[in-house]
């Protein structure tokens, strides 16, 4: 058969390596797999199957330093979960019995007990078997944490594959940030990146969770999935109806040919792999040197990082020899030989053709040479599918009011002494922006007094927002950044008496939200409500460091920030408030369905924003975080074509947010069987989401913020020029108030 594309030059700069233990691997998986009932008769594979797919040689290839144990027992797990893949599709996926398909997936969860005491279920099947028999050998090995966590990502890879199914229903294909957040769940790679922890080395539980980490498995789970949806197009798309490939999506969103899809595909595996790269060799050792880790601990990440690296080019080598896959004229990772370079035992850790891939040079070249403030012209603001009415709070007028006066209390509106970068907003700039507008279309049902209290919190979230970038990223200084952030962590804590005092206007500020709103909570409710907001603290200083490297950041790591920096889970997390005492378990907001339904929307409102504000923050504040802009980047398109791309995934958001509310909601309710007032308070709180979605639109369009008579206004108008250069006292040293305020406090008592 005729492949549908050429297969485009991957970027794999480490070649790929292989275990001696290859032989001993594949007589003991095939005993194994056997013995387990997974050959003849299993109505699934053949032992041809398994010759020829030969999983031995995948493990192989990706654990190349493991020892003989180690490669049988992770072998048996790849066997196991590609059985599974297979199992599940002659029994469900081809049929689409979902009730069966339910019911099959419901009963492996308890095949992984986190104490192996409490034994396991009679295995009906040999997936059931399978699995009961390698959580046995794996886990008295690894800690109750990685248990955990590795127990969870087996559960997303069986569970999700509901959503495949689903969509296979309905005749749907994702669109972009759909697939590849649903794809980390369904394809299995935060399942590898487990079984690379038990090879090489468990990560500190401690640091398991934090962004560097967080973003070293995404990177590598998307471009496992990516590379392997290339290779996989062919018999995925062409033989088995599949839906769930990321050239399909691309072809789909796009309106491409299959060549072009292929190649964008290839691209944004390639920008994963560089953002891999990136948070390796400038995150990891921030990460190590705030949380003070010992050399064993950094010996543990290292040894992990260098797992997942041997994984990318293993697997590339394995898809390219498979009976799986079309490999074609796949080039192989073994490292090019040229006479200048030197030769010998550790010199062939780089593939040279790789790393100067003209492709691969220039999405990295791009990335880091965007010329700041550039000229681009009023915004071209295009009509946002919004199919939610808008509906408004009659006390507007009454938190416009408040919200200035509280923002004049607070200091927000006068500078601050030493410090310039707080002279950026007037009464006037204020009242133009009206948080207060924003506030009574996302809560139009909220109390007088609520609507106030959310209109001070957009007040505040975008005082500190616009603060950032003119006290820290313009003038490089990132330890004032951090210190800053800190002393804002500070003014939250979970118990109020460890409360700092509050010196800044913004420290002031948020002082008094944090009171206000987290008087009455629980604590189990305010350390949630908190964490959310030391995320988005938080990723305020990974906009400051991006500035400071003249960084635009890979679009997936972008989409993904961006409901942080733009605040959404802070204000969706208010609205949920809002559904308490209706019956909800908790385990219902971290359900799959929910979190996608949320991400859906926050989404489409960062969009929205940074379609308005594309003059505002790449003309006039030299930006370099802009869904137009990163677009523009990595396509290497104009301004016009890469409006089209985000105002077309904005809709498509919006419409996936339509699409779980209508179709995986009710699904969700019956599978947990929620009473009626349960389902009401879910109801209630999509209600919320769509308020909220219309609310955003309607402040978009009617805010003195974004339009270009409200960009230009004369200097001796504008409180803060919108460049730095050549001003009085706005050296190097600016934002080092922030660390003298820090250092006046240091024997400052708290309360």
């Amino acid at each position: 058969m005729t492949q549908p594309f050429q297969l485009p030059d991957f970027y794999v700069p480490y070649p790929a390596r292989l275990n001696p233990h290859l032989e001993s691997a594949r007589a003991h998986t095939k005993r194994w797999a056997r013995d387990l009932e997974m050959l003849e008769g299993s109505g699934v594979w053949e032992e041809h199957d398994l010759d020829s797919h030969d999983y031995a040689l995948l493990c192989s290839y990706t654990h190349p330093d493991c020892d003989s144990e180690a490669l049988s027992l992770v072998t048996d797990w790849y066997v196991w979960v590609f059985f599974f893949d297979d199992h599940f599709l002659e029994m469900f996926k081809r049929s689409q019995d979902r009730d069966g398909a339910k019911e099959y997936l419901d009963r492996l969860a308890a095949f992984m007990p986190m104490d192996l005491a409490d034994g396991f279920p009679q295995a009906t099947n040999p997936v059931e078997a399978g699995l009961a028999d390698l959580w046995a050998r794996t886990v008295p090995h690894m800690s109750t944490h990685w248990r955990e966590r590795f127990s969870l990502s087996t559960k997303n890879l069986l569970n999700e594959s509901m959503w495949e199914l689903a969509n296979i229903n309905i005749g749907r294909i994702a669109n972009p940030l759909e697939y590849i957040e649903m794809r980390r769940k369904v394809g299995g790679a935060p399942w590898s990146a487990g079984l690379i922890e038990y090879v090489s080395a468990e990560v500190p539980a401690r640091i398991a969770h934090s962004r560097p980490l967080k973003v070293l498995r995404d990177a590598f789970s998307d471009a496992v999935h990516i590379r392997n949806d290339i290779f996989s197009y062919q018999r995925e798309v062409a033989d088995e109806g599949e839906l769930s490939n990321a050239v399909l999506v691309l072809e789909t969103f796009l309106e491409c040919g299959t060549q072009e899809a292929a190649e964008a595909s290839n691209d944004l595996l390639t920008s994963r792999l560089q953002q891999f790269e990136h948070t390796a060799l400038t995150e990891l050792p921030q990460l190590f040197a705030d949380h003070a880790m010992d050399p064993a601990e950094i010996a543990a990440v290292l040894a992990y990082t260098k797992g997942l690296q041997d994984w990318q080019s293993g697997g590339h080598e394995w898809h390219m020899v498979s009976s799986r896959y079309m490999n074609k004229e796949a080039r192989s990772t073994a490292a090019l030989t040229l006479p200048f370079l030197p030769s010998g035992l550790g010199t062939t850790a780089i593939d040279v053709r790789s790393v100067l891939a003209p492709r691969a040079m220039e999405l990295r070249r791009r990335s880091f040479t965007h010329v700041p403030f550039e000229r681009t012209g009023p915004s071209v603001i295009p009509d946002f599918h919004m199919p939610f009415a808008l509906e408004l709070s009659p006390h507007h007028g009454h938190a416009l009011e408040e919200s200035v006066a509280w923002c004049r209390r607070m200091g927000l509106l006068d500078p601050q002494p030493g410090d310039p970068a707080s002279a950026i907003w007037s009464e006037q700039k204020l009242r133009g922006y009206d948080f207060a507008l924003c506030s009574a279309g996302i809560d139009p049902d909220a109390t007088r007094e609520a609507l106030v209290l959310n209109a001070c919190w957009l007040s505040w979230g975008t005082y500190a927002d616009d603060y950032y970038p003119v006290a820290f990223a313009q003038p490089k200084n990132l330890t004032a950044a951090k210190m800053t952030t800190a002393r804002l962590i500070g003014m939250i804590p979970v118990d109020p008496a460890e409360a700092l005092v509050p010196v800044t206007a913004m420290e002031r500020g948020l002082a008094d939200l944090w009171q206000r709103t987290a008087a009455d909570m629980d604590r189990v409710v305010r350390g949630e409500f908190r964490a959310t907001l030391v995320d988005m603290l938080e990723s305020w200083l990974w906009e400051v460091e991006n500035q400071i490297l003249n960084r635009i950041p890979d679009p997936v790591d972008y989409a993904e920030m961006r409901r942080a920096t733009f605040g959404s889970n802070l204000t969706m997390y208010l609205c949920r408030l809002g559904q308490a005492g209706r019956g909800i378990p908790d385990e219902i907001y971290r359900s799959g369905t929910i979190r996608s339904l949320e991400n859906a929307a926050a989404d489409a409102a960062c969009l929205m924003n940074d379609i308005f504000s594309y003059q505002k923050e790449i003309e006039v504040e030299g930006e370099v975080h802009n869904h137009v802009l990163v677009t523009r980047n990595f396509f290497d398109i104009d301004y016009a074509k890469a409006l089209h791309i985000c105002h077309a995934l904005q809709t498509q958001r919006t419409e996936e947010f339509e699409h779980i509310a209508r179709t995986q909601l009710p699904v969700l309710y019956d599978d947990w069987k929620l009473d009626r007032q349960a389902r009401a308070g879910l109801d209630g709180y999509v209600r919320e989401l769509e308020d909220w979605l219309a609310g955003i639109l309607n402040w978009h369009e009617r805010t003195r913020r974004y339009r270009e008579e409200d960009l230009n206004r004369p200097v001796a108008d504008q409180e803060v020029p919108a460049s730095t250069t050549g001003l009085p006292g706005w050296g190097p040293d600016f934002g080092m108030s922030a660390i003298r305020a820090i250092d006046a406090l240091r024997t400052a008592p708290s309360s």
